[in-house]
């Protein structure tokens, strides 16, 4: 018998908190894109500064939260995965500001053959075809999803623009699944360092866009309207930003406690979830060409998970791969670098 082995109550409950974080992020950043559409790079700094300062609160409430020192040496060296981080959250945001919550999914469906194509581009290595055969079966799903559908109103239909996001995004969070291994060391191997170093980093890299895409004068507009929704703004920041910290530890226990299975298996239900609370609170439609499409998607990340699984053994199950959304979201979904994103 394994000692070492979490109870079923603890797996649960580490599942629950993650799956519950990562819904909240989700629909509270859709809720504030919808209120307040204009300024969505705004919204995204001020999580990133929250993110920063529940980081340094908790580093003073407990040793166990050890923020790096300030160096330039390791800021230089850090410097293409906090860019890339910030460049994938930004596309982030603008395709959930653009596309229904329950679209969402399928607009970021290709995250995974992008890691593995981009895995493979990277180490020189080809990869085997049983993985080639899951991205094969997302790829579908994804292009499924896309296709035009004539019964969709037109609000419904997701333009151009946004699918390009939902690519851009997808395409960051692979190239941070690859540059992250790099990155890991000059942190110490410690994901509450490099969390600490990408948000502050993106915070500084995004400040300036800000100002060049005009967004204070937005915001000023915002806040002189009759029925302003800057409470909606910052109400949501506050959220986010918050539950952005709570599933940075939601993915940190989850790594503990969960297999690579587990974890899928829990995104897997999640993003149904997220479907069924998109049609409900939003209103989003689902059509069976969207369900085939998310049928699609899932299948081939739970089948790639099945295999890396089963390539792994008993003894690497603890080491879970990224959800993705699972590169990051920080998914919106991946927190274990603390990303603020619902990705």
């Amino acid at each position: 018998m394994d000692l070492t082995k979490p109870s079923a109550w603890k797996v649960a409950a580490v599942v629950s908190f993650y799956m519950v974080a990562a819904l909240v992020m989700v629909f509270v950043n859709k809720a504030v894109l919808i209120s307040t559409p204009d300024v969505p790079l705004l919204f995204l700094l001020l999580q990133l500064l929250l993110a920063v300062a529940l980081l340094h609160i908790g580093a003073f409430i407990t040793p166990k939260i050890e923020l790096p020192a300030l160096d330039l040496r390791d800021a230089k060296a850090l410097l293409p995965v906090v860019a890339v981080n910030i460049i994938g959250l930004v596309f982030n945001m603008l395709c959930l500001r653009d596309v229904e919550a329950s679209f969402f999914q399928i607009a970021r469906g290709l995250v995974l053959p992008l890691t593995i194509a981009v895995s493979a581009y990277w180490t020189r290595t080809k990869p085997k075809i049983q993985p080639v055969l899951a991205s094969a079966i997302i790829t579908l799903g994804f292009f499924i999803g896309v296709a035009p559908e004539r019964s969709l109103p037109v609000a419904s239909i997701p333009s151009v623009i946004s699918l390009v996001y939902g690519l851009l995004s997808s395409l960051m969070i692979a190239l941070h699944a690859v540059l992250i291994k790099s990155a890991l060391p000059i942190c110490n191997n410690s994901t509450i360092q490099l969390a600490y170093w990408t948000n502050l980093g993106s915070a500084i890299l995004l400040a300036p866009f800000i100002l060049i895409v005009g967004e204070p004068s937005k915001l000023l507009a915002l806040v002189s309207e009759p029925q302003s929704n800057i409470r909606i703004l910052l109400w949501g920041s506050l959220v986010t930003g918050i539950f952005g910290f709570l599933l940075c530890i939601a993915g940190l226990l989850s790594i503990k406690v969960t297999s690579p299975v587990t974890h899928m298996v829990s995104s897997a239900a999640r993003s149904v979830l997220q479907t069924l609370l998109g049609v409900w609170i939003f209103s989003d439609i689902l059509t069976i060409q969207r369900m085939t499409s998310l049928s699609a998607i899932l299948g081939g990340t739970l089948y790639y998970t099945w295999l890396k699984s089963s390539q792994s053994g008993p003894t690497q199950q603890t080491s879970r791969p990224r959800d993705a959304e699972a590169a990051i979201s920080q998914d919106i979904d991946r927190k274990e670098e603390g990303k603020p994103e619902g990705k």
